[in-house]
Formats: structure tokens, sequence, C-alpha cells
């Protein structure tokens, strides 16, 4: 089954709104013409709306790292699904493990973003992995399923046709580790034949499954060849325009 890759920075809290408008003044040119692969930048709250403003014309997709569920309310320092589209947003990261770690998201949590995302026409990347004490004891495909059942709770097979998951194995987010492509392989049949077991064979051939921890431009090309890997959501890497543009063209 054929899937476009989606290839994904996550900023985190970095870059002040000039420095990303910088940052997509000189991305650009690096991937102009580039069609193979999806492009979406995720740049903090403070920025989103510049650098919505500075990929204007071109075929990047921005999103935020984070959505509340609710479309307003008494939630000081959100950011709601309303304020996310009105600014040209398109994509938003939901249940990114420094989400679930720092924030005390849990899986109900992201299942509330989700539908809520999907409910405003906001293409929801849902990330998901398994701790290092996890996988040393043999529980990362119990942890994945559980997060996938809990997290894609009363969603539709219709619902989910644009959906994308991000496996991103906690262990390898920001340590330099990285998942060999045999592990990541591993982890994304687990994943999806849990989308299969819950939403359908077909559902499952079709969705997106990224593959997030330490992507850098020297591993990115034996990871993403990988049939079952479908793109990336790079964090450090991304944050220079020359070494997000290498893992673009892997």
């Amino acid at each position: 089954m054929s899937r476009k890759a989606l290839i994904a920075a996550n900023w985190k809290m970095y870059k002040t709104p000039a420095e990303a408008k910088a940052f997509v003044e000189a991305f650009l040119p690096l991937v102009a013409n580039h069609s193979r692969d999806e492009i979406a930048l995720f740049p903090s709250v403070t920025s989103l709306a510049t650098v919505v403003a500075a990929a204007a014309g071109s075929t990047i997709r921005v999103g935020l790292q984070n959505m509340h569920f609710a479309d307003e309310g008494a939630y000081t320092g959100e950011t709601s699904p309303l304020m996310l589209r009105a600014v040209g947003a398109t994509h938003t990261l939901i249940g990114h493990s420094e989400r679930r770690q720092y924030f005390a998201e849990t899986d109900e949590v992201v299942n509330k973003k989700l539908h809520s995302a999907l409910r405003h026409g906001i293409l929801p990347v849902v990330c998901i992995g398994e701790s290092l004490a996890e996988r040393e004891a043999g529980e990362t495909a119990r942890v994945l399923k559980t997060q996938i059942h809990h997290g894609f709770a009363g969603i539709t097979v219709e619902q989910a046709a644009t959906i994308v998951i991000a496996y991103e194995p906690v262990w390898a987010i920001g340590t330099g580790k990285t998942a060999t492509p045999e592990m990541a392989v591993d982890a994304h049949r687990i994943v999806r034949a849990e989308i299969a077991a819950i939403l359908g064979a077909a559902v499952a051939s079709h969705m997106r499954i990224l593959y997030g921890g330490s992507v850098k431009p020297e591993n990115a090309s034996s990871l993403l060849n990988e049939e079952e890997i479908d793109g990336a959501l790079v964090g450090g890497a991304s944050l220079i325009p020359s070494s997000f543009a290498a893992i673009v063209h892997y």
C-alpha cells in the first residue's frame, strides 16, 4: 500500500517569531519542487501565525505542538482548535511523550483532543511510545496497544482516514539513541496490527505511521526507506534548515 510520507519538524520550546521566520525563508528554497513527501512545521504558539504567513504559497503545512480539546473556556495558557484554525494552521500534535511526562496527559485526554481535532478538520498526529523501562521489561507491545485502544476510543472508520500516528520510543527522544530500523519496523507492525483490530484492515493499510526519536540526516535514509515507516517526527535535527532539508531529501 503506497502512503505519502510526512516529514514533520517539532521545534518544541525553541525559536522566537523572528527566528522562525528566518528558518522558513532559508528552508523553502532547499525543498522547492519537492513533492514526494508532505512537509509540516510545528512551531510554538507564539510563532504559529508567523510561520503560517512565511510558508504561504508553498506546500508546507503548519501545525501546533499541542491543542486543548475545548473550543473555549477558562483554561489559562491553553490554545483552542478555533484559535489554531483562525491563524491558518492545519495540523496538531497530540499526546507527545513530553506532554505525557511533564504535564500528566493521559490516554483519555489524548482521546478528547483527537475527537476535537477531527471535529474541527484539523489533521491530528497522535504520538505513542514506550519508556526504556517498559521496553526492557518486554512491555512494548502492551503499552502501544493500550495507548491506541484508549486514545482511539469512539473513533469511527470514517474519522480515522486523516489520522497520523507517530511512534516515538521515549528512550530515544533527545537522547541521541535511535531505534534500529528493525526495532522501529517491529513497533510499527504492532501499531498497524492494533489499528486493524479496532478499525479494520483497510484503515490500517492506509494510515501513516511516522517514526520519531533522534532522527538525523545520518540515519534518516535507513529508517525512512523501510516500507512500514511512513515518515518522521523530527526534533533537534529540525531546528537547522539544512539539517531538516537533508532529512526531507533522505
